[in-house]
């Protein structure tokens, strides 16, 4: 059996027993790359960083990248040339992958290598996407209790993130396209200016529920009015979806300044 070029040991991963027993299960975890070279996927992760940037693999030294572009030199872990990519062949518990494209995962953990505070914020932007309102309101509130020197982003910040690799684009963006419209209510009460008689009942009753009271006054700018790498804000999102949008774009709860 061929072995991980970086740890040289094979290439299985061990889990516990689904039965509850002491006796643990040996599933493959072969991730190969063009060049033939073999890895564990967290071992290629681990190499992230350097990978990101040479494209080459960090065994054999071949060139990974399926064209010869890669990313940037004054912005190196945030965009890659359009249609880059890393093909690999990649076996695991469901099955073989072919064509398995590792640059999106080697791009996203060698940013947040570099910027590690980035990670609470991109957990936000997935629950935004996936309407997860308990998991968002506990994110901010940890956010706002965290303590000791490593780096971390206060509420202000999550809220307002935008993520680079992304498209710029910010937590509401994110909740416009996925159509979670508890999650637009949620961000729009607490780091907008519109006015509380312009919200739906039922959303205030969940942010009172919650404890979510609005701030007086707010610490940063109104949510509405960021802007992603395209010039949209969330109402021009909410305008290109239309639909089920229709009706809060109707409103003007989406217009910055309203």
């Amino acid at each position: 059996m061929a072995a991980c070029k970086i740890c040289e040991n094979p290439l299985v991963i061990e889990v516990d027993d689904e039965d509850g027993s002491d006796e643990v299960q040996l599933i493959p975890d072969d991730l190969e790359t063009s060049c033939g070279c073999h890895f564990h996927w967290q071992c290629l992760l681990d190499q992230a960083a350097e990978l990101a940037i040479s494209l080459k693999c960090p065994s054999c030294d071949s060139e990974l990248a399926s064209n010869e572009a890669g990313p940037s030199v004054t912005n190196p872990f945030l965009q890659s040339a359009p249609g880059a990519a890393i093909l690999t062949r990649y076996t695991n518990e469901g099955g073989v992958q072919e064509n398995y494209d590792i640059l999106p995962a080697i791009t996203e953990e060698a940013y947040l290598e570099a910027n590690p505070e980035a990670r609470p914020a991109r957990a936000y932007h997935v629950m935004c996407s996936e309407g997860d309102v308990g998991g968002i309101v506990d994110l901010l509130r940890d956010a706002e209790q965290a303590e000791g020197d490593e780096p971390t982003m206060d509420a202000a910040q999550l809220i307002r993130y935008q993520d680079p690799l992304a498209d710029a684009k910010s937590g509401l963006h994110l909740a416009v396209e996925k159509g979670q419209e508890e999650v637009v209510w949620l961000l729009l009460w607490i780091a907008s200016t519109l006015g509380a008689g312009s919200f739906p009942g039922p959303a205030v009753q969940a942010a009172q529920a919650m404890g979510i009271q609005r701030p007086s006054t707010l610490a940063s700018d109104d949510i509405r009015a960021l802007t992603d790498n395209q010039g949209r804000t969330a109402e021009a999102v909410a305008a290109q979806m239309g639909g089920p949008w229709t009706t809060i774009l109707e409103s003007g709860a989406l217009h910055p300044g309203s």
